[in-house]
């Protein structure tokens, strides 16, 4: 049995945000990096079902430089058996999914597990991208997961209002794993220090097709003015409110 977890090195603003002179990115100086939390959960999720089931191999992927393998350092320090990265430059989703078609498919996993979505980008899309890059049956926003390590598998997925939809999935799959499911681990400092001696297998992707989207600029929006106090009982309130709706649609 194998499980293949599609992992990203997300960036964290700081409480200050610089930009960089071309207005295209943010000031490195102004950003941390560490492992998305979704796929963080993704992974526990990978190893909670080998240490249920045993017999199971865990291998971490990622797309990106040379620097997006700190995240696989910390899949291996948590517990992942192997490492493969492959070289991008890739940042939309569609684009991501192209690259790691690379790296799962001659892996042949039984699941593919991925965060719902980054927390840098929140795109929520390079799971279900994947699933159609590799022709198989994909679940979105999974909760809960119930797996005998072989056949179908039953998945909870989280809607709207707190609704939870069952399904049945067959295997092999791509599963997006929402936060919640689990709670995961702490590397301890001397996996840390173990997981920095393994090898992390790099390939080269496709790199073809055009990006999903292009970033135009990025800017701090404007602050305003501050909110509106109303007073009043609940009519006059209302009326307040379509007083105010009329005025901005002049």
């Amino acid at each position: 049995m194998k499980l293949v977890v599609c992992v990203k090195l997300v960036k964290i603003l700081g409480d200050e945000v610089e930009f960089k002179p071309d207005g295209m990115d943010v000031d490195p100086d102004y950003l941390e990096a560490a492992l998305n939390e979704w796929d963080a959960c993704a992974l526990e999720e990978a190893l909670l079902i080998r240490e249920r089931l045993g017999a199971a191999e865990v291998v971490a992927v990622t797309a990106g430089a040379s620097g997006s393998e700190e995240a696989l350092r910390r899949c291996l320090a948590m517990g992942a058996d192997r490492a493969i990265r492959v070289e991008s430059t890739a940042e939309d989703p569609l684009s991501t999914a192209r690259e790691l078609v690379a790296a799962v498919t001659p892996e042949s996993p039984d699941l593919v597990l991925c965060g719902v979505q980054s927390s840098d980008s929140v795109q929520g899309s390079t799971g279900t991208a994947l699933s159609e890059l590799l022709g198989l049956p994909c679940v979105a926003v999974v909760k809960k997961l119930e797996w005998a390590g072989s056949g179908p598998a039953t998945a909870h997925r989280e809607l709207e209002g707190g609704l939870i939809d069952i399904v049945e999935v067959d295997t092999p799959a791509v599963l997006t794993i929402q936060t919640g499911i689990n709670q995961p681990r702490y590397a301890t400092l001397r996996a840390i220090k173990v997981a920095e001696q393994q090898e992390i297998v790099v390939i080269r992707g496709p790199s073809d097709g055009p990006p999903a989207y292009r970033i135009r600029r990025m800017f701090a929006p404007p602050k305003g003015h501050g909110a509106q106090m109303l007073e009043g009982g609940p009519d006059e309130i209302a009326k307040q409110i379509a007083g105010i709706i009329r005025e901005r649609l002049k």
